[in-house]
């Protein structure tokens, strides 16, 4: 069985992980989510050392807020993060972090995959599957059906309700090629194109995205909320 994980993971190309941890916490009533307590770890950790443990992830670029580079390069120094390469300063808005994670990637590396460190709980197996499938197609991100019904709305009235088959929650690691997702992104940037997740740049090349299956444990801490239901999970078990 191990042999035909090595060979597996050989049949990906190099791929780094550009974590993204530049948010401002706004939405969490003063407390900073990054480096919120979650069973005995910072938040950000979680995830690094997810990426840690993926099969397929060779490398990880963590991008924050650059008044707090000292910070997270000290938080992260003594964490036994091997595949940790560089802490950078992100931007102003998330593509410009993510863009600033781009800039600091190796020559060699050809797939990337982004991911919001405001979800911790994300799994190397979900890494990998999302990952694998942007080797093969280009790009990939990982999704859950969506429970709710969605309608548009016009100003603060309901307007039509979507249909829910069509519809899908994309999470994060999204996984790219790396150069179709570096030229997706600055033609995106160009047109003024406003990015809500990293997905949206390829949609608006004309390429197309796998959906990978999601993990519902894989939320995004955003509220106070979340970050309740992220520490009442996280109980379960060790990062």
């Amino acid at each position: 069985m191990k042999k035909i994980l090595r060979l597996m993971q050989k049949a990906v190309p190099p791929c780094t992980a550009v974590v993204v941890a530049a948010g401002s916490s706004r939405r969490m009533g003063g407390v900073d989510k990054l480096t919120a307590d979650l069973a005995g770890s910072p938040l950000v950790l979680w995830s690094l050392r997810a990426m840690e443990a993926s099969q397929t992830v060779n490398s990880v670029i963590l991008v924050v807020q650059a008044e707090r580079l000292a910070e997270f390069a000290a938080l992260t120094a003594n964490a036994g993060l091997i595949k940790l390469r560089q802490v950078v300063a992100g931007g102003q808005t998330r593509a410009d972090s993510v863009q600033a994670g781009l800039a600091a990637l190796d020559r060699g590396c050809r797939l990337v995959a982004i991911h919001d460190a405001a979800r911790p709980l994300v799994t190397p197996a979900l890494i990998d599957a999302a990952v694998r499938a942007a080797a093969r197609d280009g790009a990939a991100a990982p999704g859950l059906p969506v429970k709710d019904t969605i309608h548009r709305v016009e100003g603060d009235v309901a307007a039509e309700a979507l249909d829910r088959a069509a519809l899908t929650a994309v999470q994060t690691p999204q996984c790219f090629d790396r150069d179709l997702y570096t030229g997706a992104l600055r033609k995106a940037l160009h047109d003024g194109v406003t990015l809500t997740d990293d997905c949206a740049a390829m949609e608006h090349l004309g390429m197309r995205v796998r959906i990978t299956a999601g993990d519902e444990r894989n939320l995004k801490v955003t509220t106070p909320l979340d970050l309740a239901l992220v520490r009442l999970l996280a109980g379960e078990g060790k990062p």
